[in-house]
């Protein structure tokens, strides 16, 4: 086991800690509804809706996958340090005046099986004025890896994917290089390599954007200098990356996550 899983724990307190001081805190833990999945799974889940949808429209959806340390069932700890940054999103939709629907479910097992996120999107669909065309997926470090695996499984149902200090198995890219994709890793990753992620079975963003490029891919790519693992809130707090989420869309039909 790498050294950086053993010493999650002490991680964990310090990346709190950081997005606490980082965040707004505009919106309350409480304005986040409890909801669970109605399939076998009850995967649970916060949602909030940032305001009314106007008159015959449909609604983007922002579904945020947490790191492993927020593992768990209580649908609570996912939403700790400010949504690790994600909550930056609400606020600044409020400031906008644009209504959105943000979703953040929780998994176990430091793994975000793809299964489990659609199964929260579906029921979300269920419950919110979605466009089932303007989903996208965004995470942070398992979080990240699972929004990669996630389009891998899924790769014409997501308007676009916002990866943070996650790393991926090389293959699958080519299967999404269509889909629009804005990338955010620390150069100084001291948990998940930017490169070689934990050694190069599953590799870092570095890694991934050259592979996408290679295949044709257009990926957007920040890279923050000098910073480690804990960059989600300052990439959370980017002024461009709402408006950047809020312009995709899917180019074909809404999918019925069969593909």
């Amino acid at each position: 086991m790498p050294l950086s899983r053993l010493l999650r724990p002490l991680l964990a307190a310090t990346l709190f800690a950081t997005a606490s001081a980082g965040a707004a805190k505009g919106v309350k833990d409480a304005e986040l509804g409890k909801f669970w999945s109605d399939d076998a799974a009850h995967v649970p889940y916060r949602a909030i809706q940032t305001g009314a949808a106007p008159a015959g429209q449909r609604l983007t959806l922002v579904v945020f996958l947490h790191g492993d340390w927020q593992d768990g069932t209580d649908n609570e700890s996912q939403l700790a340090g400010y949504g690790n940054g994600s909550m930056e999103l609400i606020d600044e939709a409020r400031k906008a005046h644009t209504p959105l629907v943000y979703v953040a479910p929780q998994t176990t097992d430091a793994y975000w099986p793809p299964a489990r996120v659609v199964a929260v999107v579906a029921d979300a669909l269920k419950r919110w004025p979605i466009d089932p065309q303007r989903i996208v997926l965004t995470g942070i470090s398992n979080g990240g890896s699972g929004v990669w695996d996630t389009l891998k499984r899924y790769p014409r149902c997501f308007a676009a994917g916002v990866p943070m200090s996650g790393m991926t198995e090389p293959s699958g890219l080519k299967h999404i290089v269509d889909v629009p994709q804005w990338i955010f890793h620390g150069e100084k990753d001291d948990d998940t390599d930017v490169e070689w992620g934990y050694g190069g079975a599953q590799v870092g963003s570095r890694l991934v954007v050259r592979t996408l490029r290679a295949f044709g891919g257009k990926p957007i790519y920040t890279e923050y200098p000098g910073e480690k693992h804990v960059i989600w809130s300052r990439a959370y707090a980017d002024r461009k990356l709402l408006p950047w989420i809020l312009a995709q869309r899917l180019p074909g039909p809404p999918c019925r996550f069969e593909d």
